[in-house]
């Protein structure tokens, strides 16, 4: 999303590339289940709800975003290690276990696990996550942006 609403990528491929994520957390979740014997369709029941859960989610967004932005400057190696770095930290800095991702929200959904939070809640989450994007997104824009001298 940050790189459609940066103008990177056209907002069709944008739109593409979110909807194949989904698609692709759902079926992982799916050949988990499968692997471990669990129901195929197994949602799951546990709550994480409430503030807390939600400015987490919010907070682990916001950095997953700039340090994508941030990586944009540096050698396309850089970037999958800076995101799984984050994304370990952010998983045991935040209340929520850093979701980060709509994606990985929505597959969480679908799996009656410690990972797992109950679907009703998923639009609370996506909400959070939306808004950090946008802010996000225009924030380290202008933080990074180039100089132009």
């Amino acid at each position: 999303m940050p790189l459609a609403l940066r103008g990177n990528i056209a907002p069709r491929i944008g739109v593409l590339y979110g909807l194949t994520q989904i698609v692709g957390g759902i079926v992982v979740v799916f050949g988990a289940h499968v692997m471990f014997e669990h129901p195929l369709f197994d949602p799951s029941t546990t709550v994480r709800i409430g503030l807390g859960q939600w400015v987490a989610e919010f907070v682990a967004t916001l950095g997953l975003i700039g340090t994508i932005l941030g990586c944009l400057k540096a050698p396309p190696a850089a970037v999958p290690m800076a995101v799984g770095l984050y994304v370990t930290a952010a998983y045991w800095f935040t209340s929520s276990t850093s979701f980060a991702n709509p994606a990985v929200t929505i597959a969480r959904a679908f799996s009656n696990t410690f990972a797992g939070f109950a679907p009703v809640e998923v639009v609370a989450f996506l909400s959070a996550q939306l808004l950090a994007a946008v802010l996000a997104t225009w924030f380290f824009g202008w933080l990074l942006a180039e100089d132009d001298v």
